[in-house]
């Protein structure tokens, strides 16, 4: 078990575009189970690579249903290749910018095509909270983070409470 340090917003890897894995690999699976235990450490529900320095399409999320079933995936190379029509409003939160959480507006549903750390193609037809995090944990693997999809007012006033929250820790 790794725990990684997650890049934190300013990280100028928050804000590039992954590159695609190559090849399906043990140092891959190795990384795919460092993502995990570090997205458990930080007790968050998702992770992208880039969080935690490094720049290919890798993402882990475990979230539950309304059942309280967990869903656990580990997805190389996603792309979602299908959005609902219809949106939903929701809390989210980031690794990546601790204490910092605003309702965003994303399709409530998806179908996402991928592999799993063992080269194997999957795809997740998936609603709730999983569309939500595997819409934000894609987004991460395309540098853009979920304050991007703020109106420019909310996300000012956001990172205005970030600077000021980051300067206190600093005292």
């Amino acid at each position: 078990m790794a725990i990684l340090d997650i890049e934190i917003l300013g990280s100028g890897i928050l804000r590039e575009k992954a590159a695609p894995v190559e090849s399906v690999t043990d140092d891959l699976r190795r990384l795919v189970r460092d993502m995990t235990d570090t997205m458990y450490d930080a007790e968050g529900i998702g992770l992208a690579a880039p969080q935690v320095g490094v720049s290919q399409r890798i993402l882990v999320v475990d979230v539950a249903d309304e059942e309280e079933t967990r869903h656990m995936h580990a997805l190389v190379n996603p792309v979602i290749v299908e959005f609902g029509k219809k949106t939903e409003k929701a809390s989210e939160g980031c690794l990546s910018i601790p204490g910092i959480e605003e309702s965003v507006t994303r399709p409530a549903t998806v179908v996402v095509e991928a592999l799993t750390p063992n080269g194997d193609p999957v795809r997740i037809e998936a609603d709730g909270l999983l569309a939500r995090a595997l819409q934000h944990e894609v987004d991460h693997l395309d540098g853009i983070l979920f304050i991007d999809r703020l109106s420019p007012l909310k996300r000012s006033i956001l990172l205005r409470k970030w600077r000021k929250s980051r300067s206190g820790n600093a005292r």
